[in-house]
């Protein structure tokens, strides 16, 4: 097993990165004809996913998230840590922090229009870092 990391700046409050490319470059430079990537957002106020990462996509989740877990709310950990991001760690849990990839023939097994994507849910900008884990 090798380790990889993808380090990145984000902007904070639902802040969407596409790392497709960077999963791509990783799987490339390490030859893998088949095999499983696992990759692991560090942090928990961070999430990953797929999805088709487009505006109308990327807004209709913000306002899912808003939606579901509202940015001021009446949140226990607020009381407890007075950090103010108590929804960040909700939308967090709700998605997860990690992500598997298939490798079938040196490509990514993923759909035409499906993009592996990092969600900064935190209330501020922050230095983020994606663990990739590769099992071939």
């Amino acid at each position: 097993m090798k380790t990889k990391y993808i380090c990145f700046s984000t902007k904070g409050n639902c802040d969407m990165v596409d790392i497709t490319s960077e999963v791509t470059r990783i799987a490339q430079e390490e030859d893998i004809e088949n095999g499983i990537l696992f990759l692991s957002a560090i942090g928990s106020t961070a999430a990953l996913t797929t999805m088709e990462y487009e505006p109308g996509l990327i807004k209709d989740l913000k306002q899912s998230f808003q939606a579901l877990f509202p940015t001021r709310g009446d949140y226990a950990h607020n009381f407890t840590w007075a950090d103010d991001n108590a929804h960040s760690h909700l939308r967090s849990s709700f998605v997860k922090t990690h992500l598997f990839v298939s490798v079938t023939n040196s490509k990514l097994d993923l759909g035409t229009w499906q993009q592996i994507v990092f969600i900064d849910f935190d209330i501020r900008r922050r230095e983020r870092k994606v663990v990739v884990k590769i099992l071939t």
